[in-house]
């Protein structure tokens, strides 16, 4: 993936101009109070990087590798208590071979024959329905949806990553030069799969996709999503974010799961997947 070397942005302290893809990852971001406010900084953004088309993610927490925020693809991602090891990239793989093949198989909806074609679309469905672990990352177009996610734990304080890609067109974008595949979610799901409806789903991920005897062949900070970061909000406390007149999408409005089709679809996929590696030990 090509970083992004240089973008406008805002870093604490300091007036917002150009500052380094490095400099971007380093700082502690820039405090938010409200929602109003966030919005009118990320129009500034908008305007001074016209070259990118910006998308949203919000997480509870800001990560770091080697001092520097990073946002790993959940396949790639360390646990916790460290970093993975090779048998267990292996292993998540493995997992999700499998859980690609139950969905060619199972699906039944509209579009199905997109589906059992390309493996980006299974990746995609299977990420976002949270089946197992895929090489994608799952972003936003809105704002009020990223935030909202920021929230779900309502603590004090949460992060808003501003990513920057190049422009889209059709279901899947696939740039070579920056090396990134962008899939529009809204253009592979039929009505009945309500979630990337209301959370106006994009996933990304590395073009050519990697693969795990690939992934031997990288360092893990070029296969890095925060490569493409363009500004870091910390967001302020939950009551006095969502203020004059802003609300946060309650979660039952982001996860519709009740009434989308292809949830219990996934659901079923995730059991068979369990079952079977329950049979293999």
């Amino acid at each position: 993936m090509k970083p992004i070397e240089k973008s406008y942005t805002f870093l604490g302290g300091k007036p917002a101009g150009e500052a380094s893809l490095e400099d971007v990852r380093k700082s502690p971001g820039v405090r938010v109070g409200s929602y109003a406010e966030l919005v009118e900084k990320v129009a500034e953004l908008s305007f001074n990087n016209p070259e990118y088309l910006l998308f949203f993610r919000g997480q509870a927490r800001d990560y770091h590798d080697r001092n520097l925020t990073t946002i790993q693809t959940p396949i790639f991602r360390s646990k916790p208590n460290g970093r993975l090891g090779t048998s267990e990239i292996d292993g998540r793989f493995q997992v999700l071979d499998r859980a690609e093949e139950a969905l060619a198989n199972r699906y039944k909806l509209p579009g199905k024959e997109r589906v059992q074609r390309f493996s980006i679309l299974r990746w995609a469905l299977l990420q976002h329905y949270v089946v197992c672990q895929t090489p994608l990352l799952d972003i936003t177009h809105s704002l009020r949806v990223a935030c909202s996610f920021a929230f779900q734990e309502k603590q004090d304080e949460c992060f808003l990553y501003v990513l920057g890609f190049p422009q889209i067109s059709g279901s899947v974008t696939t740039s070579s030069e920056h090396g990134i595949q962008v899939v529009r979610l809204l253009s592979i799901c039929p009505s009945a799969a309500l979630r990337p409806h209301y959370q106006e789903g994009y996933l990304v991920g590395e073009f050519p996709s990697i693969s795990f005897r690939q992934k031997k062949l990288y360092d893990r900070v070029e296969l890095d999503m925060a490569n493409r970061l363009v500004c870091k909000f910390r967001l302020g406390n939950y009551e006095d974010f969502w203020q004059s007149g802003f609300t946060e999408i309650p979660r039952e409005a982001l996860f519709p799961d009740h009434r989308d089709i292809l949830k219990k679809d996934m659901d079923k996929i995730r059991s068979v997947i369990e079952e079977f590696f329950r049979s293999q030990t």
